[in-house]
């Protein structure tokens, strides 16, 4: 594996290269702006310029940099630059046609070349500015142009004062944009450049715009870049401590991963680091290397206790750290600037005056423990100890850290903890004896927390290093209760083996008397009980689990069982019966105060509303419940399920924006990888959609990898395999596609799980076709599956197995009803049969559930059998339908199908009066238009400018250029006025 010096790839940074580009486009629309980028050191600044310049197009792009020197900066340094530049491209002769008057000698003063300077006096530095402005300005008249100035913290008082002449009296007209990079970290109150961004902060076309730190998931990608890695293979472990000591700086990422390593920091990135703090007095550098020990934010009353000195005196130690800006004043704390400032600084510590250190802050919260709030103050306590190397007190410390921490349900945190007993036991004799348990109960407590944490493999190691230590035989209650949550670990993480645990589990624990782990045992072997053919079994033991909870007094699980007995219970078919249970549910594990129990409710009830089709009941329950499960702290696990079962709805509403938003702040928190790959199969179902086969390929990719070892339950493996059919299908590569269903049709039983079946057998049929209609399935699907791989042979043989498997499929509810609906008019269709009310009664069927790329899709087959049987204004009215439906979702395939049919069959779908007089914006479908590019030729045809519409539509004016230059090609206009007139007369816009 190759490391790079810096990441490949461009890494994030969407929404700032989207502000800059549309600041762009305003420049070459005739309006200039200045654009101040700030941003802390290593955060990627000039990455983030560079790769805007790269993107820029016809542009002038024109870098110059402020350099250091002493605690000044060279005068004019980025402009001297910039004009190097030019004279080099240019020449003289060209730099001076750009100025006014044809000379170059008020420019000598920044390069000598260009002959000897004008008189000095203020009149000469005002001509200095004068062409300078005249210059960027003769450039702009050309070509728009990006004038970039970088490391403006660093700029000298003359750079400063021309920077303020160009932005304040540039031409308001002049193509010109302005970049500012400067490090809001170096920008302390007494800063010359803090008054400057102030000042023109005010004017009008005037932005800043602050980069952030990368997020997880940014970080994640930029390592994979930097180590030429395919994605998920650099391990986790490593990853979240890259990201913790980097806090998403891409600049520290970069550096941690060229160490090494080893844990310890390059010596040139704590160089820099340490640059700051060693230019501090002796005695501040003194009381920074205390206050390291506290970590990198350490309360005033805290350090005041542990340096023992004065309010006065401490006062006057801090100021000048915090004037240099190595500390920051956090309310009534101080922080080091970036983490690893603080690190670097602690790692200077001397051995011995480390563990010193850590003593003395163990033994001041040991003396106040009021002095930190819990759990922070038992986890620090623990922190110091261990730091102070102190084993016996270490171990204890983090044993009572870790109960302070679950009472706060911080269960990172508390797994750290427990992490930390386990790694000290066999340093303490008396281990068990100090903390009152033995090494199994701190086994079982951490597989425990390491479940509720979402550190599923973690936890599967722990069950099972604890299941080693035990007897069996001797003590079977203790291992049933680690055979119940591994199971339970299992079941989540998809891992083959939990029915398995959970049977074993309900073995060894006896059923009388009761008690309250026989009935926690059976509801969850109840629980993981999902297919059909255990259904009886299910409601047995979840009656059996409520009576025992009943009985014992445990109201929690009483209420579980009945979570999992109303799950067991609902039927698609009679929704209406099963929302009285899932409230009763509710109710019970709202009296149990059980947040597991509802999250139950809500995960089961919402994706109970989207199998029977109730998309927007489900779409408003799961919302809901993200909200609560985010503000519990449990976002990585029952937040990420939850996002799953709003991002379903969303996509089966046509609402796929809205979707991909949900799913991308799911996948911000770094959810398991079961989760992270259904959220990303509603991306792929998007793509597929819209004919992005790049994007739905590599997340069909993703998602293999994750379904390729385990025992995944159908929810999860069968939508992603009809993905992998149909991008299959959609590039061209038929063959492969019915060789996988062949394979899956042989090796799977289809028949267990009807809900995820019917889609797939959607899918499957299609691989039969030749010239059939759009492919459409119950999520977003992928359109123009014709052609195939032949109706005859191999294709009808797979298409009478589909049959027969369809014959013995259970059809429950309105949806499952759609999908058989579906699947019987298109095998029809294939085989040659023409039924016109077949197609309607399924385009009805999918307009009822409101799926607008279902019905699109069922109105193309319904307009392509009635153009087949001569019903022409059937057809034309199904097509112009369709069209408005695909159009709005930006579904380009099936809009590219509608189109092909309608020019196949000379169907004149804009004419149709009644499509005419209910949907007028189906009329600019037939051109493959999208909605947006419809608001955008209302706007043409309005007569707006690029820059008019972008301020109207709120995107960038180079946006609308792509969006014009779209709409021409598509209607096949030379201009923006044949374009406008096209439009008024096939009344595609309102006059």
């Amino acid at each position: 594996m190759r490391a790079h010096a810096v990441s490949p790839l461009f890494i994030g940074r969407t929404n700032e290269l989207a502000v800059l580009e549309g600041a762009l486009g305003g420049a070459r629309a005739g309006s200039a702006s200045t654009v101040f980028v700030g941003g802390e050191a290593g955060v990627g600044k000039t990455r983030l310029v560079r790769e805007f310049a790269r993107r820029s197009g016809d542009a002038t792009v024109l870098i110059g940099g402020c350099l250091e020197l002493g605690t000044e900066g060279l005068p004019f340094a980025p402009f001297t630059a910039v004009l190097r530049s030019l004279a080099r491209d240019l020449g003289h002769d060209g730099v001076a046609a750009l100025l006014p008057g044809g000379t170059t000698r008020g420019l000598a003063r920044l390069l000598p070349e260009f002959g000897e300077p004008e008189r000095e006096g203020a009149e000469a530095r005002a001509r200095l500015f004068e062409h300078v402005l005249g210059l960027l300005e003769g450039l702009a008249a050309r070509r728009p142009t990006v004038l970039v100035i970088e490391d403006a913290h660093w700029a000298d008082r003359s750079t400063r004062d021309l920077l303020s002449f160009l932005v304040r009296y540039q031409r308001a007209d002049t193509r010109l944009l302005t970049l500012v990079t400067y490090r809001i970290d170096e920008i302390h109150r007494t800063h010359p450049l803090r008054p400057l961004l102030a000042e023109l902060g005010r004017v009008d076309w005037v932005t800043r715009l602050e980069l952030g730190r990368l997020s997880r998931r940014e970080v994640d990608e930029q390592a994979e870049s930097i180590l030429g890695a395919e994605p998920g293979a650099v391990p986790e472990a490593d990853m979240d401590l890259v990201y913790a000591r980097s806090e998403g700086n891409p600049l520290f990422v970069e550096a941690l991963l060229s160490g090494d390593g080893s844990e310890a920091l390059p010596e040139s990135l704590r160089d820099l680091l340490l640059a700051s703090v060693e230019r501090l007095p002796e005695e501040t550098q003194e009381l920074l290397r205390l206050a390291s020990a506290g970590g990198a934010r350490v309360e005033h009353a805290m350090l005041a206790a542990v340096a023992g000195a004065d309010e006065g005196e401490l006062s006057g130690l801090l100021r000048p750290a915090v004037a240099g800006n190595v500390l920051v004043v956090e309310g009534e704390a101080y922080a080091f600037r970036h983490a690893l400032i603080h690190e670097a600084v602690h790692d200077d510590l001397l051995p011995g005056e480390r563990v010193r250190l850590h003593t003395r802050f163990a033994e001041a919260l040991e003396k106040d423990p009021g002095l930190l709030p819990a759990p922070r103050g038992a986890i620090e306590l623990a922190h110091h100890w261990h730091a102070a190397r102190d084993h016996r007190w270490a171990l204890m410390s983090a044993w009572h850290a870790a109960s302070a921490a679950r009472r706060a349900a911080a269960y990172d945190e508390q797994l750290r903890m427990l992490d930390r007993v386990l790694e000290l036991w066999e340093r303490v004799p008396d281990a068990a004896e100090r903390i009152g348990a033995d090494h199994v109960e701190v086994l079982r407590q951490a597989v425990t927390v390491a479940h509720l944490a979402g550190e599923f493999e973690r936890g599967l190691s722990l069950a099972r290093a604890a299941l080693r230590e035990i007897d069996t035989e001797a003590d079977p209650v203790r291992a049933a209760r680690l055979l119940r949550q591994r199971g339970l670990v299992r079941y989540d993480l998809g891992r083959a083996g939990s029915r398995d645990d959970l049977r074993a589990a309900v073995a060894l624990v006896p059923a009388e008397p009761p008690t309250p782990l026989r009935a926690q045992v059976v509801e969850n072997l109840a629980r993981v009980l999902s297919y059909s053919k255990h259904w009886a079994e299910k409601e047995a033991l979840a009656e059996e689990a409520m009576s025992i909870a009943r009985q014992v007094g445990d109201i929690d699980t009483e209420a579980h069982a009945l979570v999992t007995l109303t799950w067991g219970r609902c039927h698609y078919a009679r929704m209406e019966t099963q929302i009285e249970a899932f409230a009763r549910a509710r109710e019970l594990a709202g009296r149990a105060s059980t947040y597991a129990a509802l999250m139950r409710v809500v995960i089961s009830e919402s994706d109970a509303f989207e199998g029977a089709g109730w998309h927007e009941r489900a779409a408003e329950v799961a919302r809901q419940g993200m909200a609560d499960a985010e503000a519990y702290g449990l976002a990585r696990t029952s937040g990420a399920f939850l996002a799953i079962n709003l991002a379903e709805p969303l996509v089966s509403l046509g609402r796929w924006d809205e979707a991909l938003e949900v799913v991308e702040h799911a996948l911000e928190v770094a959810p398991p990888a079961p989760f992270r790959a259904a959220l990303q199969g509603m991306v792929t179902d998007i793509a597929l959609a819209r004919g992005d086969l790049d994007r739905a390929g590599a997340l069909v990719a993703s998602a293999r990898a994750v379904f390729r070892h385990g025992a995944h339950k159908d929810q999860a493996v069968l939508p992603n395999l009809r993905r992998e059919i149909e991008l299959l299908v959609a590039r061209g590569r038929g063959g492969e596609a019915a060789d996988l269903v062949e394979r899956n049709l042989d090796q799977r039983d289809l028949t267990v799980s009807p809900r995820y079946t019917w889609p797939l057998l959607l899918a499957f049929l299609r691989v039969t076709g030749v010239t059939g209609v759009t492919g459409v399935t119950g999520t977003a699907g992928t359109a123009g599956l014709a052609g195939a791989i032949g109706a005859g042979g191999g294709g009808g043989a797979i298409r009478a197995r589909l049959r027969g498997l369809a014959e013995k499929l259970a059809v429950e509810g309105d949806l499952q009803r759609a999908y058989g609906l579906h699947f019987a008019a298109e095998a029809a269709r294939l085989d040659g049969v023409r039924d016109p009310e077949a197609w309607h009664a399924v385009a009805s069927a999918w307009a009822a559930l409101r799926q607008p790329h279902s019905e699109a899709g069922a109105l193309l087959g319904a307009a392509e059998v009635a153009a087949a049987v001569g019903e022409r204004g059937a057809a034309a009215r199904s097509l112009a339908r369709a069209a408005g439906l695909a159009a709005e979702l930006g579904a380009t395939p099936l809009v590219t199908a509608i189109d092909a049919l309608a020019r196949r069959g000379r169907i004149a779908i804009t004419e149709e009066p009644a499509a005419a007089q209910e949907a007028p914006v189906a009329r600019g479908a037939g051109f493959g238009l999208t909605a947006r590019e419809r608001e955008v030729l209302a706007l043409v045809a309005a007569g707006r400018s690029n820059r008019e519409i972008a301020g109207e539509l709120f995107i960038s004016a180079k946006t609308v250029s792509v969006h014009v230059s779209n709409i021409l090609a598509k209607l096949g206009a030379a201009s923006r006025g044949e374009a406008a007139a096209t439009a008024h007369r096939l009344r595609l816009v309102e006059r």
